[in-house]
């Protein structure tokens, strides 16, 4: 098997389809990564027709859900509906500002489609997940792209990545911080240490003074001479 290939492989949920995304390289047996699944076979054609039949049954299943929604005129917004590659259960991810009952949706999409149902109420930030888009960067969202584990993300992080706290440039498409604020924030924490603090005095080659402001990225400090004078100082300058 090769890089691009199309796979069928053992998730919790059963078996899916999916893209193998590196080269296979040899691993020791110790660093593998816990709960590690096989991969069952590569795709085949017939594989690829049940496929191509579960996305049909997924619009079905999503059009119903909406109509059936309306129609009980539920405070619910439908997101994404997957079917399990076998078709055994199919999930609605959906949002709601507050507890829903959808215990009679759940009986007319049992009805329906004859299969197990799942409705799975999600949050913000995994809905922007599964619509993606592009960031204010330009890029298509972290969390839907290079960012696995949805981590929290604080306005400390902003803070120590001198970012300003301006709500509109440090929120992302699902209203939140940005994810890339956590996903960086330890290679700050990392570059700041070998950085004189704010407030911190030291000695340049124009006199004694304090530091009042850092670029981190640069690794340059501002700093504020006993005369009142604001210099730049490149670290190696120290």
């Amino acid at each position: 098997m090769q890089k691009n290939d199309l796979v069928i492989v053992n998730t919790e949920n059963g078996l899916a389809m999916g893209v193998i995304v590196t080269d296979v390289k040899s691993v020791p047996i110790y660093k593998l990564p816990i709960g590690l699944k096989n991969v069952v076979r590569k795709a085949t054609e017939e594989d690829l027709k049940v496929r191509s039949d579960n996305e049909v049954l997924e619009q079905e299943a999503r059009l119903f859900c909406l109509e059936r929604i309306r129609e009980r005129q539920l405070l619910m917004k439908l997101i994404d509906v997957e079917s399990l590659f076998d078709k055994s259960k199919i999930v609605f991810y959906f949002t709601a500002e507050n507890r829903v009952d959808f215990r009679e949706l759940i009986k007319d999409l049992v009805q329906r489609f004859k299969t197990r149902i799942e409705l799975r109420q999600i949050g913000a930030r995994q809905e922007t997940r599964m619509v993606r888009g592009l960031g204010i960067c330009g890029r298509e969202v972290c969390c839907a792209s290079l960012i696995h584990n949805l981590d929290r993300v604080s306005v400390k992080m902003a803070k120590e990545q001198n970012v300003s706290l301006n709500p509109e440039k440090i929120s992302g498409l699902c209203g939140r911080l940005m994810c890339c604020l956590a996903f960086e924030f330890d290679v700050y924490q990392d570059m700041k240490k070998s950085i004189p603090k704010c407030g911190k005095s030291i000695q340049t080659d124009e006199g004694h003074g304090k530091v009042i402001r850092q670029n981190i990225l640069k690794r340059e400090v501002v700093v504020e001479l006993e005369t009142g004078k604001e210099i730049t100082v490149s670290i190696k300058d120290e």
